[in-house]
């Protein structure tokens, strides 16, 4: 067995519970790598990534390189003498990173490899429908979550389940992956798979954008069901409403299909004893559970129906929608 020193690279509030295990497993962790600081916030103050915190209040050094291909970062690392990078949720590494440790480089992604590479894979999930997914560990190569697979795990997906929903459960799942990945490098216990190369039926997670989150009435109830859901919290579908002749846009957070058959066009409004809040789509009826108008907090349907004086409401339904 190898005695074990690690090199931690990672970034958001996912990231932390992975560096989290592996300090309460005992792991020495030589210094953690993270974005640098970024101004945040009316008063533009200077924000640390959640990695950095975490690190900051366990004593773990901290480098923040502006480019990983930077001579005084590259001999740095070298400089620490770590034998296992760990990456999670963070930037493309190049070679001469990846490179450096004896027992390689390696990153959790949360999908099952080699479905869903790239930058959104819990969103991305959801979007399609799928009602399992899973997290994978990998050793690092030249591509885009293209290495070596090292283990996996899968996970269910609820049929309203969201995506911030599914993220707090991978990243507990995918921690405890991390852990049993580094302890089968430190025993040398590892059973390798190559990912397939050239496979046009893998589903990719490119990174999404505002022209992804409006929402089209005209798909199905289930399309626009995982639609919401795939995006909530964030970046969050949205779609403009008119209400009495005024249009805002309101972010849907949460939502069901009610299983009733639309009787109405897509797009409009029924509203059933001051208290359900359902919209049609091109063939059933989705019910609005939680939402948030532009520039107030998230609230439940109830809450917004409450706030409304009369009038017919309808969402725009021409907006496109991409995946």
């Amino acid at each position: 067995m190898k005695k074990i020193s690690i090199v931690f690279m990672g970034t958001p509030e996912f990231a932390v519970e992975s560096l989290s295990e592996i300090l309460r497993n005992g792991y020495s962790v030589k210094a953690v790598v993270t974005v640098a600081d970024k101004p945040a916030g009316r008063g533009l103050k200077m924000k640390h990534s959640p990695v950095k915190e975490y690190a900051l209040e366990h004593n773990i050094p901290v480098l923040q390189p502006l480019s990983l291909k930077d001579p005084e970062f590259i001999s740095t690392l070298k400089d620490l003498n770590a034998n296992l990078f760990v990456i999670v949720a963070f930037r493309k590494l190049p070679e001469e990173v990846w490179s450096i440790p004896e027992l390689g480089s390696f990153n959790l992604h949360a999908s099952l490899l080699p479905q869903y590479r790239g930058a959104a894979p819990i969103n991305h999930a959801i979007l399609n429908g799928e009602t399992e997914t899973g997290a994978t560990t990998f050793f690092l190569n030249s591509g885009i979550d293209t290495g070596t697979i090292i283990m996996n795990e899968r996970i269910s997906i609820g049929e309203n389940e969201t995506a911030g929903e599914l993220h707090d459960r991978l990243k507990v799942m995918g921690a405890g992956l991390v852990i049993k990945t580094i302890r089968a490098i430190s025993e040398g216990k590892l059973t390798l798979k190559e990912q397939p190369t050239g496979e046009p039926a893998l589903k990719s997670a490119p990174r999404l954008f505002r022209e992804h989150c409006s929402i089209n009435w005209n798909r199905s109830a289930n399309e626009v069901h995982n639609h919401i859901r795939g995006l909530s919290p964030y970046p969050g579908a949205f779609s403009e409403i008119n209400i009495d002749g005024s249009e805002k846009e309101i972010k849907i957070l949460k939502s069901e299909i009610t299983g009733e058959l639309a009787d109405l066009e897509a797009g409009e409004v029924k509203i059933i004893n001051n208290r359900k809040f359902m919209v049609a789509c091109s063939d059933y009826f989705v019910q609005i559970i939680q939402l948030q108008p532009s520039g107030k907090k998230a609230m439940t349907a109830e809450e917004f129906i409450r706030g409304i004086r009369s009038g017919k409401m309808r969402f725009k339904t021409e907006q496109p929608y991409k995946n």
